[in-house]
Protein backbone atom coordinates (compact mmCIF):
# COMPACT_ATOMS: atom_id res chain seq x y z
CA UNK A 1 0.00 0.00 0.00
CA UNK A 2 1.30 3.31 -0.86
CA UNK A 3 0.96 6.20 1.04
CA UNK A 4 0.53 9.56 -0.24
CA UNK A 5 1.74 12.58 1.49
CA UNK A 6 -0.08 15.87 1.81
CA UNK A 7 0.54 18.76 1.95
CA UNK A 8 -1.97 21.76 3.78
CA UNK A 9 -0.84 25.07 3.29
CA UNK A 10 -3.59 26.71 5.01
CA UNK A 11 -5.31 29.38 2.43
CA UNK A 12 -3.24 28.87 -0.84
CA UNK A 13 -4.93 30.76 -2.69
CA UNK A 14 -4.12 33.76 -0.60
CA UNK A 15 -1.05 33.26 -0.14
CA UNK A 16 -0.65 33.01 -4.41
CA UNK A 17 -2.26 35.86 -4.45
CA UNK A 18 -0.27 37.84 -2.28
CA UNK A 19 2.97 36.94 -3.20
CA UNK A 20 1.80 37.57 -6.55
CA UNK A 21 1.04 41.38 -5.36
CA UNK A 22 4.42 41.48 -4.30
CA UNK A 23 5.79 40.74 -7.33
CA UNK A 24 3.48 42.95 -9.21
CA UNK A 25 4.58 45.80 -7.02
CA UNK A 26 8.31 45.31 -7.36
CA UNK A 27 8.48 44.10 -10.98
CA UNK A 28 5.24 44.90 -12.62
CA UNK A 29 3.12 41.95 -13.58
CA UNK A 30 4.96 40.99 -16.84
CA UNK A 31 7.69 39.68 -13.92
CA UNK A 32 4.78 37.27 -12.48
CA UNK A 33 5.59 33.23 -13.25
CA UNK A 34 3.26 30.64 -11.26
CA UNK A 35 6.34 28.45 -11.25
CA UNK A 36 8.22 31.51 -9.12
CA UNK A 37 4.75 31.76 -6.87
CA UNK A 38 4.64 28.26 -5.80
CA UNK A 39 8.52 28.34 -4.95
CA UNK A 40 8.04 31.74 -2.90
CA UNK A 41 4.35 30.35 -1.40
CA UNK A 42 6.40 26.84 -0.55
CA UNK A 43 4.52 24.85 -2.32
CA UNK A 44 4.65 22.55 -5.43
CA UNK A 45 4.82 24.66 -8.88
CA UNK A 46 1.25 23.06 -9.91
CA UNK A 47 -0.26 23.63 -6.77
CA UNK A 48 -1.35 27.70 -7.95
CA UNK A 49 -2.86 25.82 -11.39
CA UNK A 50 -5.38 24.39 -9.23
CA UNK A 51 -6.47 27.55 -8.40
CA UNK A 52 -5.86 29.93 -11.35
CA UNK A 53 -5.76 27.91 -14.03
CA UNK A 54 -3.14 30.01 -15.60
CA UNK A 55 -1.14 33.45 -15.33
CA UNK A 56 -4.69 34.80 -16.96
CA UNK A 57 -6.62 33.54 -14.42
CA UNK A 58 -4.44 34.83 -11.37
CA UNK A 59 -3.97 38.38 -13.01
CA UNK A 60 -7.67 38.26 -13.36
CA UNK A 61 -8.43 37.28 -9.84
CA UNK A 62 -6.16 40.06 -8.64
CA UNK A 63 -8.27 42.77 -11.06
CA UNK A 64 -10.99 40.80 -9.51
CA UNK A 65 -9.96 41.50 -5.91
CA UNK A 66 -9.43 45.21 -6.40
CA UNK A 67 -12.51 46.17 -8.14
CA UNK A 68 -13.83 44.45 -4.80
CA UNK A 69 -11.39 46.57 -2.35
CA UNK A 70 -12.42 49.78 -4.47
CA UNK A 71 -16.29 49.20 -4.35
CA UNK A 72 -15.57 49.12 -0.52
CA UNK A 73 -13.32 52.43 -0.28
CA UNK A 74 -16.08 54.13 -2.65
CA UNK A 75 -18.83 52.93 -0.66
CA UNK A 76 -20.80 55.01 1.65
CA UNK A 77 -19.09 58.54 0.35
CA UNK A 78 -21.84 60.91 -0.86
CA UNK A 79 -19.93 63.79 -1.99
CA UNK A 80 -17.98 63.45 -5.26
CA UNK A 81 -14.58 65.15 -4.14
CA UNK A 82 -14.34 62.81 -1.17
CA UNK A 83 -15.08 59.30 -3.66
CA UNK A 84 -12.51 60.70 -5.64
CA UNK A 85 -9.60 61.10 -2.70
CA UNK A 86 -10.54 57.29 -1.89
CA UNK A 87 -9.81 56.18 -5.39
CA UNK A 88 -6.17 58.40 -4.76
CA UNK A 89 -6.21 56.64 -1.74
CA UNK A 90 -7.39 53.38 -3.29
CA UNK A 91 -4.33 53.58 -5.75
CA UNK A 92 -1.90 54.46 -2.69
CA UNK A 93 -3.24 51.43 -0.65
CA UNK A 94 -2.96 48.88 -3.49
CA UNK A 95 -0.61 49.91 -6.06
CA UNK A 96 -0.34 46.27 -7.25
CA UNK A 97 -4.00 45.87 -7.45
CA UNK A 98 -4.58 49.36 -9.60
CA UNK A 99 -1.61 48.01 -11.91
CA UNK A 100 -3.49 45.24 -12.84
CA UNK A 101 -6.87 45.97 -13.01
CA UNK A 102 -7.13 48.22 -15.95
CA UNK A 103 -5.12 46.74 -18.51
CA UNK A 104 -8.00 44.11 -19.94
CA UNK A 105 -5.57 42.19 -22.36
CA UNK A 106 -4.36 41.05 -19.24
CA UNK A 107 -7.90 39.64 -18.22
CA UNK A 108 -10.52 37.32 -18.78
CA UNK A 109 -12.73 40.24 -19.12
CA UNK A 110 -15.63 38.28 -19.48
CA UNK A 111 -14.77 36.29 -16.09
CA UNK A 112 -17.90 36.33 -14.02
CA UNK A 113 -16.63 36.70 -11.06
CA UNK A 114 -15.27 40.00 -12.22
CA UNK A 115 -17.80 41.28 -13.67
CA UNK A 116 -20.07 41.26 -11.05
CA UNK A 117 -17.27 43.36 -9.19
CA UNK A 118 -16.28 45.74 -11.60
CA UNK A 119 -20.39 46.38 -12.02
CA UNK A 120 -20.15 47.12 -8.36
CA UNK A 121 -16.91 49.62 -8.45
CA UNK A 122 -18.77 51.44 -11.98
CA UNK A 123 -21.97 51.40 -9.56
CA UNK A 124 -20.10 53.02 -6.70
CA UNK A 125 -17.87 55.42 -9.19
CA UNK A 126 -21.48 56.88 -11.07
CA UNK A 127 -23.66 57.52 -7.16
CA UNK A 128 -20.63 60.10 -6.44
CA UNK A 129 -22.61 62.15 -10.03
CA UNK A 130 -26.15 61.29 -9.15
CA UNK A 131 -26.36 64.55 -7.11
CA UNK A 132 -24.23 66.80 -8.70
CA UNK A 133 -26.80 70.04 -9.44
CA UNK A 134 -27.28 71.04 -13.36
CA UNK A 135 -25.31 68.45 -14.89
CA UNK A 136 -26.76 68.36 -18.16
CA UNK A 137 -24.99 64.94 -19.40
CA UNK A 138 -24.05 62.80 -16.19
CA UNK A 139 -22.25 60.48 -18.35
CA UNK A 140 -19.98 62.22 -19.60
CA UNK A 141 -19.73 64.08 -15.64
CA UNK A 142 -18.18 60.99 -14.74
CA UNK A 143 -15.99 59.93 -17.15
CA UNK A 144 -14.38 63.48 -16.53
CA UNK A 145 -14.34 62.94 -12.19
CA UNK A 146 -12.86 59.55 -13.14
CA UNK A 147 -10.38 60.54 -15.46
CA UNK A 148 -9.15 62.88 -13.41
CA UNK A 149 -8.74 60.96 -10.01
CA UNK A 150 -7.12 58.13 -12.24
CA UNK A 151 -4.79 60.22 -13.79
CA UNK A 152 -4.05 61.62 -10.58
CA UNK A 153 -3.37 58.75 -9.02
CA UNK A 154 -1.47 57.26 -11.84
CA UNK A 155 0.87 60.40 -12.27
CA UNK A 156 0.99 59.99 -8.52
CA UNK A 157 2.13 56.01 -8.55
CA UNK A 158 4.69 56.65 -11.14
CA UNK A 159 6.41 59.47 -9.22
CA UNK A 160 5.66 62.10 -11.85
CA UNK A 161 3.81 64.72 -9.61
CA UNK A 162 5.73 64.11 -6.43
CA UNK A 163 8.01 67.40 -6.77
CA UNK A 164 4.32 68.89 -7.35
CA UNK A 165 2.80 67.72 -4.33
CA UNK A 166 5.55 70.05 -2.47
CA UNK A 167 4.83 69.63 1.61
CA UNK A 168 1.32 68.61 1.09
CA UNK A 169 -0.03 64.72 1.03
CA UNK A 170 -1.34 63.47 -2.15
CA UNK A 171 -5.22 63.51 -0.67
CA UNK A 172 -4.91 67.19 0.50
CA UNK A 173 -3.31 68.23 -3.44
CA UNK A 174 -5.95 65.74 -4.96
CA UNK A 175 -8.79 68.18 -2.98
CA UNK A 176 -6.67 71.52 -3.88
CA UNK A 177 -6.79 70.26 -7.72
CA UNK A 178 -10.58 70.21 -7.80
CA UNK A 179 -11.39 72.97 -6.07
CA UNK A 180 -9.43 74.74 -8.95
CA UNK A 181 -10.62 73.43 -11.65
CA UNK A 182 -14.24 73.07 -10.87
CA UNK A 183 -14.52 76.49 -8.82
CA UNK A 184 -11.61 78.43 -9.90
CA UNK A 185 -10.41 78.18 -6.05
CA UNK A 186 -7.77 76.38 -4.22
CA UNK A 187 -9.76 73.82 -2.00
CA UNK A 188 -8.28 73.93 1.89
CA UNK A 189 -8.78 71.37 4.75
CA UNK A 190 -10.09 68.15 4.29
CA UNK A 191 -13.25 66.23 5.46
CA UNK A 192 -11.92 62.53 5.90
Amino acid sequence: MTSRKTYHHGDLRQAVLDAALDVIAAEGPGALSLRDLARRAGVSHAAPAHHFKDRTGLLTAIAAEGYDLLAAALAGTPELRERGVRYVRFATDHPAHFQVMFQPELLRTDDPDLVAVKERASAELRAGVADLPDVPDARAAGIAAWSLAHGFATLLLTRNITAALGDQGPEEYFRSLTGLLFTGQLATGSSD
